[in-house]
């Protein structure tokens, strides 16, 4: 007796191997996102007022 070799995969096995690397993919953008709100990047010590009130008169 000779095996039935399936060449295709049924859309079964298609759509669940799509949907966990899916999850997969979703589950490490939310992990990098925490993980660069764990960052803490260097801001400006004191703000900036720039005055343009002449600026805008002169137009």
């Amino acid at each position: 007796m000779q095996l039935k070799y399936n060449r295709q995969p049924s859309l079964g096995t298609t759509l669940v191997k799509t949907f966990i690397k899916l999850l997969i993919a979703i589950v490490i953008f939310i992990l990098a996102i925490f993980l660069i709100e764990k960052i803490k990047f260097p801001s400006p010590k004191q703000k900036y007022n720039i005055d343009i009130t002449n600026d805008i008169k002169k137009l």
